[in-house]
């Protein structure tokens, strides 16, 4: 078995949460005290932990931000979540672990005009980061096309802040939220789109008139989701990123 040594293995260091924001019984917004150098690209996840268990979770805030953004969904224990009902009980104050460095290969890429970012729920993630860094560096020449899919509209994480961008920004974000279970009483007044995200990616495609020759195609979230989109998108010549989420 590879060991590392104690001289080049990185330290883990600890930080604080500094606030949360519930969203449903099983969703939670998370924000976390910026250790001093710690830096990251759009994109990318941080290593957090508690009691020895460690996982990777996608940065929602942009690298100017003073605070580490998380977006979280409970996995219950008997369904194979470990940290999640751990980090389910912190508080503002308490301290959880963080790998030195931040990670990962699913960041902006700029060549693109277009930029198709097709998620479930918390794969949003990595997207927020992108469009908030891109806002922030006054960029221009790219358009990112949101398709969010979740079971009820109250999952949608930042589904405010997406409106607002749409609304003031139209030639550089477009956002395009769906509900699997219209019908059911939790989405009681759901007048936007309907399906599954994987189920209406083609449908957009052509509404967008997206094209595989300027258009990059993201997904990020269930792996489910990710195979279905992917056989779609690359059979029709687009370039593909994928993100996948795990428990």
């Amino acid at each position: 078995m590879a060991t590392t040594s104690t001289r080049t293995q990185p330290k883990i260091g600890g930080t604080k949460v500094l606030r949360r924001r519930e969203l449903t019984p099983d969703h939670w917004l998370m924000w976390l005290e910026k250790p001093e150098g710690y830096s990251y690209k759009p994109g990318q996840y941080c290593t957090i932990g508690l009691e020895g268990i460690e996982r990777a979770y996608s940065i929602s805030s942009a690298p100017h931000e003073d605070a580490i953004e998380l977006f979280v969904e409970l996995v219950p224990y008997e369904e194979g979540g470990h940290l999640t009902p751990l980090l389910y009980e912190l508080k503002p104050g308490d301290t959880v672990s963080i790998r030195p460095r931040a990670k990962g290969i699913f960041t902006f890429k700029p060549e693109f005009k277009n930029q198709l970012l097709v998620a479930t729920v918390t794969g949003v993630v990595p997207y927020m980061s992108y469009i908030r860094d891109y806002l922030k560096s006054l960029h221009s020449g790219h358009h990112f096309y949101v398709l969010e899919g979740a079971s009820y509209h109250d999952e949608f994480g930042y589904d405010d802040e997406l409106k607002r961008y749409a609304a003031e920004y139209p030639d550089v974000v477009t956002f395009i939220p769906t509900v699997s279970r219209p019908d059911e009483p939790r989405n009681s007044g759901w007048e936007g789109e309907t399906g599954r995200v994987n189920a209406v990616v083609e449908k957009y495609i052509e509404k967008f008139g997206l094209k595989p020759e300027d258009t990059l195609v993201y997904a990020c979230g269930h792996p489910g989701m990710i195979e279905d989109v992917k056989a779609q998108v690359t059979a029709k010549g687009f370039a593909f990123e994928e993100e996948r989420f795990w428990k």
